[in-house]
């Protein structure tokens, strides 16, 4: 059983980044999918390799997507907006069948969201913004090929 933690959008809220400091050192991986790609540093000497980041519209960078496989499964991460992930998931969809995925992590939307398109199970973890009205992150279990995602809406509310 492998366990992810999944954040993005977190536009320099590093408090509640190091919230989730223990969540995260007990996950196998963690991703951050931009949007101050920074906000990590803190955590860069703890979490090593199993920490994985892609930049957003709000960095500077050229690191836009990663493939990674975790276990049996193939993990397609971006931030989303290469995609036009506020207008819907079809350029996520498509990107990830070419590079033959079957799981797409994403964020720039700052509305969380599981969704299962064409065979692709896209998951969105929201934000942390400190703006936020609402708080989210994403954990995911996968067990062999089966994908378990879930979007804790709960951890921030009353902080």
């Amino acid at each position: 059983m492998i366990k992810i933690t999944v954040i993005s959008d977190t536009h320099g809220n590093l408090r509640d980044v190091d919230a989730l400091a223990e969540i995260m050192m007990e996950s196998d991986y963690v991703f951050h999918l931009g949007d101050h790609y920074d906000d990590m540093k803190n955590c860069y000497h703890v979490l090593g390799d199993k920490l994985y980041r892609v930049h957003g519209n709000c960095d500077w960078g050229s690191l836009k997507d990663i493939v990674v496989k975790v276990g049996d499964v193939k993990i397609f991460a971006t931030h989303g907006d290469l995609y036009g992930a506020k207008h819907g998931v079809e350029r996520l969809v498509k990107k990830a069948k070419e590079e033959k995925c079957s799981v797409v992590l994403y964020g720039h939307t700052h509305i969380s969201a599981i969704v299962e398109k064409d065979g692709v199970l896209l998951i969105n973890p929201g934000t942390l913004s400190k703006y936020a009205s609402k708080k989210t992150f994403a954990y995911i279990v996968i067990n062999g090929d089966k994908v378990t995602p879930v979007i804790n809406e709960k951890f921030f509310s009353g902080r």
